[in-house]
Formats: structure tokens, C-alpha cells, sequence
């Protein structure tokens, strides 16, 4: 219970309501006392004020200050402050409390306002003292105002909490809802159900989380498939030269054929097709692993191409297919691993031999795009379907749906190139079309 988003929720809105409360009433209580003291000092200004200017109207008046004891009790009684009021010469004339009447102040009796003419003739002097303090329960005293605004804040908060409760059960079932749902389908998916999808069309993060969720279950059921293929694939192709192998050795150990040249012939070409396979599965493992080691060192790019193209001459020989090198002059050093991108030019030679017919062509160029050289081999053989130009690199994918092995190969050529170039840096496009052939281009980085 603690642990889930529900309780935290709550959690987080009960103390940011506390937080604001006890910050607002802190708030309240200090500008409270500062606004009702400063109220306090400007009201006992004011009735002093107005005092001074009664007590100096009823001299302008009068002349004198006879008979002023009863107006200044009754200034007292209006104010609730003590006046006291000398003459000229320091006797008091009035007392609010009639008490010092006739007598001179105490030396304690200090800070009086002189009450003088325009002319600069000395009157007197009037003391007021300030009013006593307010009762308790007066609702102007700066305690019971400060509690009243704490009672209403306390009310507000516990209407605020109420609040607080049914957001959080609201807010709790909209994010927890999507979340659990990607949670159970998370588990499915590590128990290997690749199809459980989540549907959460939201746009807020809970939403591209579940679209990356779905993306990511695509890929891994994607993988999956793909491994599956390839362990299926692998096994097929293996099967048919250790079947071939077998078949021949069992033949010649029942005495049906004879260990003569032409069948060692066969089973060395069988042995080696197996062997070819084997290190194109290794080459892949270790590309898609990060390993592939190169050993890349300034080459003349003219040179490697030539020798792949001098590889080819005997099968392209065997089907009069012509074979053309089509290269500039000048062509820059390239930082390659020349073996592995001499393999790379390899099968795309023997891949262009095996679709093309007899009397066909097959044309090698080679120019400088930028700071790379892009190497093209084109053909006018069969050419390739559209639907499969997306998977030609993909392993053991055949355009051959029947998988028949009269074009040769293991379907893994490709994709082996494929990773070679990658590996320094490239890239590797094919363009065809149905009928006319096929063009396949790859780039390699100048060097320095």
C-alpha cells in the first residue's frame, strides 16, 4: 500500500497543502501584527492631532483658558486617552482626570506638544497619553484577529485535503490504469508472448511510452523471428553439403563409386561450400557482436578492385559473359582493410555472374564522391523484383522461393557485404528492376 503511486500521491498533495497553510498563516500572523500596530500608531497620531487643534481652537476662541476642564474631560471620554493642559507658565489648567489641576507636572510627565499662536506666543503644553491596551475579546486586537484568519486557513485545508483525496483517486486510476497495463504486458513479453501490444492512445508520456513499448515489442518479435529463420536457415544450408559429403562417403565405402579424382573432385567442392558457410556465420557473429577486427591501412583502391575482377575472369569466361573495369585516373588512397573490401567486391561479382545469362555484361566503375570513392557493379542479368529489394540483404534471403542451388551460394554474400562495408564506415544501395539487370553501389572512406 505504501508503495504504490496512489499513497504517494496522496502523500505528495497532504504535504504540499501543509506546506501552504503553515507558510500562508506564518505569513497572516506577522503581517497582521505589523498592519494592526502601524493602524494603532496612526489613529493615536490622528487623535492627537485633532486634540491639539481643538484645544488651540478653543483658545483662538476664548482668549483664555478658563472653563476648558470640562471640554477637556470630554475630549478624554471620546478619545479613551488622559489629557493634561498647562498654561504659559507650566501650571496645569485641566485635567482629564482632575487631579493635577492648579499644580506643575511631574518630571516623569515629558513629551507634551506645545500648543503655541502663529505669532510664536507659548500657550501651553498638552500631554496625551495613548489608551490602554485592548480587552481580549475585543475582535480588533491583533490575537484574535491573526486566530480568526488561522481558523479559516485550518477549515480551508481540511476542505483543500478533502480535495486532495478525490484528485489523487482520479489522478491515480488515469495513470496507474495504462501503467498496470504495461507492466502485465512487459511481463508477457519476458515470458516470450512477442504479440501482447499495449493500446494507449494518449499523447503525454504515459502515451510514447506505450508507443515505445509496442516499437520495441515489434523489434524483439522481429529478432525473434529472424533468429528463428536463421536457425532454420543455417541448418538447411548445412544439411546439404554434410549430406552430399555423407552420401559420398557412404558410397564409397559400399563400393557403389570409386574413390577416383572426379568424385574427390565433388567432395572437395562440397567441403568447401561448407567451409565458405561456416566463416560467413562467423563473419556475421562477430559483426553483429562489435568484433569484427579490420585491419585498415592506406590502399589504391584501383588495385583491389582489379584483383577481384581478375578472381571472376573463369566463371565469367565459362558463360561468355564480358567483363569491363571502368576507372578514372587519379583515384585517392582509401583507408580500407583491402581483404575484407576485395571479399566484398568478390561476392558482388560472383552474385552479378550467377543472375546473369550467357553473352551478358557486367561493368565495374568507381568514382570520388566527396571524401569517400563509391564502387558500383552492375549487370544486365535478371535483375530484382521490388518486393524483394527490401530483404536482399537480409540473411539466407533467395529470390529463389523453391531455394533451388543452381545459382550457387548460401544466401549470406549480401549481407556479409553488407556488414563489411558498414564496418568502415560505408554504405552499400542496390537499384534494379525486373529484366535489366542490377546495379549495386558501395562506399569506402579516402584515407587522411
Amino acid at each position: 500500500m505504501i508503495h504504490s503511486l496512489r499513497f504517494r500521491l496522496l502523500v505528495a498533495f497532504t504535504i504540499v497543502i501543509l506546506v501552504a497553510i503553515g507558510a500562508v498563516s506564518l505569513f497572516v500572523a506577522h503581517s497582521t501584527a505589523g498592519e494592526v500596530g502601524q493602524y494603532q500608531r496612526q489613529s493615536e497620531e490622528t487623535r492627537s492631532f485633532r486634540i491639539e487643534r481643538a484645544l488651540l481652537g478653543y483658545y483662538a476662541t476664548r482668549g483664555e483658558w478658563a472653563g476648558i476642564q470640562p471640554y477637556v474631560e470630554q475630549m478624554a471620554t471620546l478619545s479613551g486617552q488622559r489629557i493634561v493642559l498647562t498654561d504659559g507658565r507650566g501650571v496645569v489648567v485641566a485635567d482629564s482626570a482632575g487631579e493635577l489641576v492648579g499644580t506643575r507636572p511631574a518630571p516623569e510627565w515629558s513629551g507634551g506638544v506645545l500648543l503655541m499662536l502663529r505669532g510664536g506666543t507659548k500657550l501651553g503644553t498638552a500631554y496625551i497619553t495613548p489608551p490602554p491596551p485592548p480587552a481580549e475579546a475585543d475582535p480588533t486586537s491583533v490575537q484574535n484577529l491573526s486566530g480568526s484568519v488561522n481558523l479559516f486557513l485550518i477549515w480551508g485545508g481540511i476542505l483543500s485535503f478533502g480535495v486532495a483525496m478525490a484528485l489523487t483517486f482520479v489522478m491515480s486510476r488515469q495513470i496507474s490504469a495504462p501503467l498496470s497495463a504495461l507492466t502485465a504486458a512487459a511481463r508477457r513479453l519476458g515470458q516470450g508472448d512477442f504479440s501482447r501490444r499495449v493500446d494507449i492512445r494518449g499523447k503525454d508520456e504515459v502515451g510514447e511510452l506505450a508507443q515505445t513499448f509496442n516499437s520495441m515489442a515489434d523489434d524483439l518479435m522481429r529478432a525473434e523471428q529472424l533468429r528463428r529463420n536463421l536457425v532454420a536457415d543455417a541448418a538447411h544450408e548445412l544439411r546439404t553439403p554434410v549430406s552430399n559429403i555423407r552420401g559420398y562417403m557412404e558410397a564409397i565405402r559400399d563400393g557403389v563409386m570409386q574413390p577416383d579424382a572426379s568424385t574427390l573432385d565433388s567432395v572437395y567442392e562440397e567441403s568447401l561450400l561448407l567451409s565458405r558457410l561456416i566463416e560467413d556465420l562467423q563473419e556475421l557473429a562477430l559483426a553483429d557482436a562489435g568484433e569484427l577486427h579490420l585491419f585498415r591501412q592506406p590502399e589504391d583502391i584501383s588495385e583491389v578492385i582489379k584483383k577481384a575482377a581478375s578472381a571472376i575472369h573463369p566463371e565469367v569466361n565459362a558463360k561468355r559473359i564480358s567483363l569491363a573495369v571502368d576507372l578514372p585516373e587519379g583515384l585517392p588512397l582509401c583507408d580500407i582493410d583491402s581483404h575484407r573490401i576485395g571479399q566484398v567486391l568478390r561476392n558482388l561479382l560472383n552474385n552479378a555472374a550467377a543472375h546473369t545469362a550467357e553473352g551478358g555484361a557486367i561493368n565495374i566503375t568507381a568514382r570520388e564522391v566527396g571524401n569517400q570513392v563509391e564502387v558500383a557493379v552492375a549487370d544486365n542479368g535478371q535483375g530484382i523484383p521490388p518486393d524483394d529489394l527490401l530483404h536482399i540483404f537480409e540473411r539466407f534471403y533467395r529470390v529463389d522461393r523453391s531455394r533451388a542451388r543452381r545459382t550457387g551460394g548460401s544466401g549470406l554474400g549480401l549481407t556479409v557485404a553488407k556488414r563489411l562495408v558498414e564496418a568502415h564506415g560505408g554504405k552499400i544501395e542496390v537499384q534494379s528492376m525486373p529484366g535489366e539487370g542490377s546495379r549495386f553501389t558501395f562506399t569506402v572512406p579516402k584515407a587522411g
